[in-house]
């Protein structure tokens, strides 16, 4: 139990059950509503899940639960206690939303190219949300989290797109329809683009760099007038040889312009440089539960 309730205890399976309602339920909506009633495969279980039910009385929740089995059970032993139930919860709960909103919703048909769209941003939208807490809908989704350890470099929408460019060949296959294949293409982009723009947004911030004959002085403004903490090291100035101290911190972009004039007021000879990070994480940013 100690394992599943982690390091923030019930306050992160709280989160992580959230999450997992709200991320599943965007899914099962893309899915039930654009994407199955024009027969476009969006990857993943549920594209095959797709494919496969349009060939048997089968329904796609069905096939989606049985068809995550055999990676459920691969990531038995690969995934932590707590990442595997809240993803077994998710796979057990895009099932049972796809098939209720597919009795409930009626299916949108009216234009295949805006359902694929829509299906796209959807996906993307719930399978970035689960990504946030570690957590897949299974399928391809947990295979990308399982490939994230050898591949630590690999954006998971890139990968979540060569995964599913092998279903959509086998539901072209199925479907005997080359444009099955077109949109599928449109669904699986966009799914993937909004995966990568969500992981990168929560986390995006600027990284600044002081070099400075000030730098404590900088390190205390920044200190006192901001909530981010700074980091202080001793440099040299290789040109002119003089003692300088090189002062480190990461920033929200909506506070940059507040902080960078703080240091140009602090020091208007300090040589200032920014640069992007998309992956942060520690106090003021993305904690792990």
């Amino acid at each position: 139990m100690r394992e599943i309730l982690g390091t923030q205890g019930w306050k992160g399976v709280v989160l992580d059950v959230v999450y997992s309602l709200l991320g599943s339920a965007t899914v099962a909506l893309a899915v039930a509503v654009f994407t199955v009633p024009n027969d476009i495969a969006p990857g993943g279980v549920s594209g095959l899940a797709t494919a496969l039910a349009y060939v048997s009385p089968v329904s796609v929740g069905v096939w989606t639960l049985l068809l995550n089995v055999p990676l459920l059970l691969t990531a038995w032993r690969l995934l932590g206690p707590r990442a595997l139930a809240m993803t077994l919860l998710a796979t057990v709960l895009l099932s049972v939303f796809i098939d209720l909103f597919a009795a409930l919703l009626p299916g949108y048909t009216n234009n295949v190219l805006l359902a694929a769209v829509a299906g796209g941003v959807l996906s993307g939208l719930g399978v970035g949300v689960l990504f946030l807490r570690g957590i897949s809908t299974g399928g391809t989704d947990l295979a990308a989290l399982l490939l994230k350890n050898p591949f630590p470099n690999l954006p998971n929408g890139i990968m979540l797109l060569l995964i599913d460019a092998c279903v959509v060949a086998v539901a072209v296959v199925i479907f005997r329809d080359i444009e099955v294949a077109l949109y599928s293409a449109i669904t699986i982009y966009l799914s993937s683009k909004v995966i990568d723009a969500l992981a990168q947004g929560v986390d995006y911030a600027k990284v600044i760099y002081v070099v400075s004959e000030r730098g404590e002085e900088i390190s205390r403004v920044l200190n006192e007038c901001t909530d981010r903490g700074t980091t202080l090291l001793n440099a040299q100035g290789g040109y002119t040889g003089k003692d300088k101290q090189l002062v480190v911190t990461v920033t929200r972009r909506n506070v940059l312009a507040q902080t960078l004039r703080l240091i140009r007021q602090t020091d208007p000879r300090a040589f200032v440089f920014v640069t992007d990070s998309t992956e942060v994480h520690g106090e003021g940013f993305k904690i792990d539960a």
